[in-house]
């Protein structure tokens, strides 16, 4: 009888301090893992400790699990992060509210040096959604805000090698045509951190730094909010309106609906295609970015109207 009551003490000494250690783990974990932690382990004694110990430590080691992560203005992106797209969120202007402030306090120029060479707007019959830089290759770039990194990538026809940073604001920058990256996929990084090197490549006819603003996934003209001659922002805390910066999306789609274009067959001049469509060559080449000594090539795709 008297082994059978120590075999008794023993068992449960042994599942009182098992107990206390899970505990003590739970109470030893970050703040936001306790909340979560306390969610996983409810107060009952019908829960078996190992089971619980292995969904804590599952939920831990889960890298997937974006509300682990401490993600910048996550409550304005709905907690969505990911590498693979720059606008996974496909959030309509209408969708924004009227006015929205960004904090501007800790801008930071892109570049140090370099003049811009390309401004935000319609380019020929594609749009061009930031402000080319024209600057040696070889320069550093760094973040304008503070935030994290969300993209690194390469698109040999496009981007080239850029970076997407989330800020602590709301914006996102995109930094493109880079001839180097010196940043880590989803690093923390403060205003005028290196994140690479300008450079040439992708889509690109010298080197420069392509860079673009966006709110929620929508572009809009970075000289709106930054100064590029005096190379700052307008103001510590600017006012984003849906007329002032996203307005022209409704006119690119009016301008979009309204216009016509033409396939350049082999054989085509501006003075044939301009008879057949009822216009002239001067306004040709003035809807498609043309000088007198531009040449057309059968495939082109020009706009007639």
């Amino acid at each position: 009888m008297r082994f059978n009551h120590l075999l008794l003490t023993l068992i449960v000494s042994l599942f009182v301090t098992n107990n206390l250690n899970a505990q003590i783990k739970v109470m030893a974990a970050p703040g936001n893992m306790k909340m979560a932690a306390s969610n996983v382990f409810p107060k009952s004694n019908n829960v078996p400790i190992a089971d619980s110990t292995n969904i804590y430590n599952e939920m831990l080691n889960d890298e997937t699990d974006d509300l682990m992560e401490n993600h910048p203005a996550g409550d304005i992106y709905g907690d969505i992060w990911t590498s693979d797209r720059l606008n996974p969120y496909r959030v309509p202007i209408s969708s924004l509210p009227d006015s929205i402030v960004i904090d501007c306090s800790d801008f930071v120029m892109p570049v140090s040096v370099g003049r811009i060479s390309s401004k935000f707007g319609p380019r020929r019959y594609r749009y061009h959604y930031g402000i080319d830089i024209a600057l040696p290759s070889g320069n550093k770039v760094v973040s304008s805000f503070s935030g994290k990194v969300r993209i690194i990538d390469y698109e040999p026809g496009g981007y080239g090698k850029y970076v997407v940073v989330r800020h602590d604001n709301g914006l996102e920058t995109v930094y493109a045509h880079l001839s180097a990256v010196t940043c880590k996929l989803d690093q923390r990084v403060k205003a005028g951190q290196e994140l690479g090197l300008s450079g040439n490549t992708g889509r690109s006819t010298g080197p420069h730094l392509h860079f673009e603003t966006r709110y929620v996934g929508n572009a809009f003209n970075p000289a709106t909010i930054i100064n590029f001659d005096s190379k700052v922002a307008y103001a510590d805390n600017y006012t984003l309106t849906k007329r002032k910066n996203f307005g022209y999306q409704q006119v690119k789609a009016k301008t979009s609906q309204l216009a016509k274009y033409y396939r350049v067959r082999k054989g085509d001049n501006l003075s044939r295609i301009a008879a057949r469509n009822g216009t002239t060559v001067s306004k040709l080449r003035s809807l498609n970015g043309l000088k007198s000594s531009s040449t057309i090539r059968a495939g082109q795709r020009l706009r007639i109207r």
